[in-house]
């Protein structure tokens, strides 16, 4: 049986899933979002249901704290979902996001009927919307007047409906706390995509909007990671599979008393040794040199970091005396033929010039450049004036 929004591709990609889910017992919506890219809400759904049709047990966030997967509907109509203690006092807060926390803690959860009547206030209000821009002007006041005030109750509709979801944005952003971005942003991103589960919303399919809105919460919150915790951005898709490899990393290590070597971690992700050094490079955090060090604020990260590319202390006494050593070998000279030295090698800013570039500078041909400079290095080969330029060879 072929569900709608399937192509021959998408049967393929069930069967693909069905034979995983024979192997280990079950699935999981990373497991699923590694096999099919996720591009149409339409055909995850129809996915999702080919396979709980098919008994095959989908883990999701009660099951597996880690998983990171799409949107999973239920093939029947969900109970009341129970929103997961806040824990407030767990979650280390300023007093901004302590207000915030208290304020919508007093809003209470509503039942399915109540979501169901808040949804069909919503969508009466989109159609008296387009009803109104219909009309363009013409119609009878009192017909105005009605589109008007259904789509002003449809506002309030929205309004109620995200204010009763609001603690569910704090249970899903709180397992994110951490991961580089500070807790009161993460909670404003999830209400984006509270929002944006409104928006979308379709009560007709008998979901509760919880188990529907989490998905869109989840996606904004993780999308903001990766486009805010990082200094040097990372791919949203790239985030994802960093995760889970550490995550793999974590469960490995557990099960072999060990940190698993590259060779094996690469095997599990079933990826190339390179791909895995690379996704533990990008994953570093980088670290600014003007972070404090210690308990005092005099200490700075930089000055604890060596400089591998200047000289050091030494090597610039060392240059120093050299370069004062060839001043005196290139006094013994005539001016014109230390001046053609310094210009051919470039002894004052190391930028070398060529015969010809040296003798439109002294207004000479380059033969005759080439033979000052032959007789000039000649005569530093003299023994009384090598001695002294030997030591630092």
């Amino acid at each position: 049986m072929v569900y709608p929004g399937y192509t021959i591709q998408k049967g393929k990609v069930l069967t693909t899933l069905l034979s995983k889910a024979e192997t280990q017992g079950y699935l999981t919506a990373e497991d699923v979002s590694e096999i099919y890219p996720w591009e149409d809400e339409e055909q995850i759904n129809s996915l999702m249901v080919a396979l709980r049709r098919r008994g095959v047990e989908i883990l999701t966030d009660e099951n597996e704290d880690e998983n990171e997967g799409s949107f999973d509907p239920p093939s029947e109509p969900t109970p009341i979902r129970k929103i997961p203690s806040l824990n407030l006092d767990q979650i280390e807060s300023d007093d901004t996001v302590g207000l915030y926390l208290r304020e919508m803690s007093h809003v209470p959860l509503l039942s399915l009927e109540e979501e169901v009547s808040l949804a069909e206030r919503i969508e009466c209000a989109r159609q008296a919307l387009r009803d109104l821009v219909k009309l363009n002007g013409r119609g009878t006041l009192k017909r105005r007047h009605t589109l008007e005030g259904l789509i002003q109750d449809g506002y309030l509709a929205r309004e109620q409906l995200i204010k009763a979801n609001t603690r569910l944005v704090v249970s899903v952003a709180k397992k994110y706390v951490g991961h580089g971005v500070p807790f009161l942003d993460l909670i404003q991103e999830g209400n984006l995509g509270l929002m944006r589960a409104v928006e979308k919303f379709e009560f007709r399919r008998g979901f509760r909007f919880s188990t529907y809105a989490t998905w869109w919460i989840r996606q904004t919150v993780t999308r903001a990671i990766a486009d805010q915790s990082r200094t040097i951005r990372v791919p949203v898709h790239m985030t994802d599979r960093i995760r889970q490899m550490y995550r793999l990393s974590h469960e490995m290590e557990q099960k072999l008393s060990r940190p698993p070597t590259l060779e094996e971690l690469a095997t599990q992700m079933s990826t190339d040794i390179s791909k895995v050094k690379w996704m533990l490079k990008v994953s570093w955090t980088p670290i600014s040199l003007e972070s404090p060090v210690g308990d005092d604020d005099d200490n700075e990260f930089g000055m604890f970091v060596e400089d591998e590319t200047s000289s050091s202390p030494t090597q610039i006494v060392y240059q120093e005396m050299l370069r004062e050593r060839i001043n005196e070998v290139l006094s013994t000279l005539s001016p014109r033929e230390a001046r053609i030295l310094r210009l051919r090698f470039g002894l004052d800013d190391n930028q070398p010039n060529t015969l010809e570039e040296v003798g439109q500078k002294f207004g000479l041909t380059r033969e005759r450049i080439r033979q000052i400079e032959g007789k000039a290095l000649r005569r530093l080969r003299h023994p009384r004036r090598a001695r002294l330029l030997r030591e630092y060879l």
